[in-house]
């Protein structure tokens, strides 16, 4: 499957600084985030929804879809009341608050900057150490172990508690899914 991210539904000017409000991310129901987008534009509401194009063949038909980046997640910069709006679409399951506006608009502007010049980006799970998770696919497809270690590839820890012993697997971090934490 083909990916690349080449197109994003977006407010005009919404990473300007003359923009006001603040940032807000929506948790919306399954399939409503460009929906969502459209409506909020509609509405004049600022708000960054980055697209994935995909290329699908059904039997022998290629087609190419716009799937989310993020899947059930749209970015919103406004009001609080513009936040509720969104809210009472119906469209949204949760209005989620962002405590570092500056880290976040950072990051959305940096994510920008890379679809807009058609990056080709992959998406996965943000791993942070010490997180459950199991391969996806590959050869090493099923295995469950704990992110031990993050430079270069990603470590993937195999514990043998009773024996206090482990061993890692050095894979990337692309593949793996994550399972919860790890209990410890």
């Amino acid at each position: 499957m083909n990916t690349t991210c080449e197109t994003t539904v977006i407010t005009p000017n919404v990473f300007s600084e003359a923009r006001a409000g603040l940032w807000f991310v929506l948790h919306t129901r399954p399939q409503q985030e460009k929906i969502l987008a459209d409506t909020l534009n509609a509405m004049e509401v600022g708000c960054y929804l980055p697209l994935l194009r995909q290329v699908r063949y059904h039997g022998k038909r290629r087609v190419t879809v716009e799937m989310p980046l993020f899947p059930g997640y749209l970015f919103l910069r406004g009001s609080l009341e513009e936040a509720y709006e969104a809210d009472r679409t119906r469209r949204v399951v949760q209005v989620i608050r962002v405590v570092d506006q500056a880290q976040i608009h950072w990051e959305l502007e940096n994510l920008f900057m890379a679809v807009s010049r058609n990056a080709p980006l992959h998406p996965y799970a943000y791993l942070k150490l010490g997180t459950l998770v199991e391969v996806r696919s590959g050869p090493f497809k099923g295995i469950q172990g704990i992110v031990a270690g993050m430079a270069g590839k990603c470590r993937l820890a195999m514990q043998v508690r009773t024996l206090n012993q482990a061993v890692s697997l050095e894979i990337d971090g692309s593949l793996l899914d994550v399972v919860g934490s790890s209990g410890d």
